[in-house]
């Protein structure tokens, strides 16, 4: 990995201004953040920076305005939230850029922060305009991204600026590219992937880059069915994709020229109805799954065998649930997984990087969330870096 500078490289910034690009895209209810998950990560860069003497600018994008002023998506609805987390006073700049940022700089004092309004108000922001990277950076001495999260995007904020300005890491950002590092760009063998989720469709590019990359393949979720049946098994009444057929098996072909094993389950939970704990719930080989039945979790033989694999396994990336998690018991076979993987983990024979809303909802469940090497609660950054994709505002620090 070709490096990049963080904060470690920089030294007393007094009465410099840092353009920090966050995560405040919280989501809402009632006024107030329901989840402030984004404003903890990014809280040791602001800190750091304010420790340094910095006046510290954060940009960042509240909900999706498409370049037009909103007053609901403000990003001063959050700076409430974001002054609890970091236990300091915010001043808010209905701006970024211009004489009105630059009155409200001059008023702040080194170790200040200031918010800067949502900055996709400006269609500049996701036309990735140099022009509105530019104006922005006028008012800046150094650019700081710490938004993993938003770094498949090539915007103004995400990408431009890194282009104008001397650009560092924040510190999630530097964590997560580490640990990403760790987990896919150079790791210790063997390692495992387990993809679960809905369809084969929304993660055919993270399958086709992991089978030249990983020794053991585990797919679960509803993806699963659509390989099984690939396979010539009948999966009755499951969330199947039959047109992709011929697509899974080229992927298994792919994974075995590679040595790449796929792991698919050979017994499943079933029932007749998807709701908690229903009459007709039972357990069964994958080949006595009735016309009238869903398979909805993999079953407990199953668990324990990809249990006996991840033992043989040093590095472990995770994107997707193994079933129908949301619902119990179809929880079971994640819940089981999880807790195997925390274990591994915490004895030290495995390093285990998860990702993706419903994963990080998944291992919160199952209540091992500590114990995990490295969470990161970046979707669609996360899948496109499975994908074997150059984010650009990875790129942009690289550069």
């Amino acid at each position: 990995m070709a490096a990049f500078k963080t904060l470690d490289d920089l030294g007393d910034l007094t009465g410099k201004v840092a353009l920090v690009r966050v995560d405040l895209n919280l989501p809402m209810k009632d006024g107030s953040a329901t989840d402030v998950t984004r404003v903890e990560a990014a809280k040791p860069t602001i800190i750091e920076l304010c420790d340094k003497g910095a006046k510290v600018l954060l940009l960042a994008h509240f909900g999706r305005p498409g370049g037009q002023r909103s007053s609901m998506l403000s990003t001063s609805m959050v700076q409430g939230d974001v002054e609890k987390v970091l236990g300091k006073e915010i001043m808010f700049i209905p701006e970024v850029a211009g004489p009105v940022a630059q009155q409200a700089i001059d008023i702040l004092r080194p170790g200040d922060i200031g918010l800067m309004e949502n900055v996709r108000f400006w269609p500049g922001e996701e036309a990735n305009d140099p022009g509105f990277a530019a104006s922005i950076a006028e008012n800046g001495d150094i650019f700081v991204n710490d938004a993993f999260s938003a770094a498949h995007r090539a915007h103004a904020t995400t990408e431009g600026l890194a282009h104008v300005l001397p650009a560092y890491a924040g510190r999630a950002m530097e964590k997560e590219l580490t640990a990403l590092e760790v987990a896919l760009g150079a790791p210790n063998p063997p390692v495992a992937a387990v993809v679960g989720g809905a369809k084969v469709s929304s993660k055919l590019a993270v399958l086709e880059n992991l089978v030249g990359k990983v020794q053991h393949l585990v797919i679960g979720g509803g993806m699963a069915n659509t390989f099984l049946a690939a396979r010539g098994v009948d999966v009755g009444k499951s969330l199947c994709e039959h047109d992709l057929t011929e697509t899974a098996n080229k992927i298994m072909d792919q994974a075995d020229q590679a040595g790449c094993t796929v792991h698919l389950p050979y017994d499943v939970v079933v029932a007749k109805e998807f709701a908690p704990n229903p009459p007709s719930l039972r357990t069964c080989n994958v080949h006595e799954v009735a016309a009238d039945e869903m398979i909805l979790d993999i079953g407990p033989q199953a668990v324990e065998a990809l249990g006996d694999v991840l033992k043989t396994c040093r590095t472990l990336v995770w994107n997707g649930p193994l079933g129908a998690f949301e619902i119990p018991p179809f929880d079971e076979a994640t819940v089981a997984l999880a807790r195997t993987v925390a274990a591994l983990t915490q004895e030290g024979s495995l390093i285990s990087v998860a990702g993706g809303g419903d994963t990080v909802a998944a291992l919160a469940h199952a209540g091992v969330m500590g114990e995990i090497t490295y969470v990161s609660t970046a979707g669609g950054a996360f899948l496109e870096w499975m994908e074997g994709k150059e984010l650009p505002g990875v790129a942009a620090l690289r550069a």
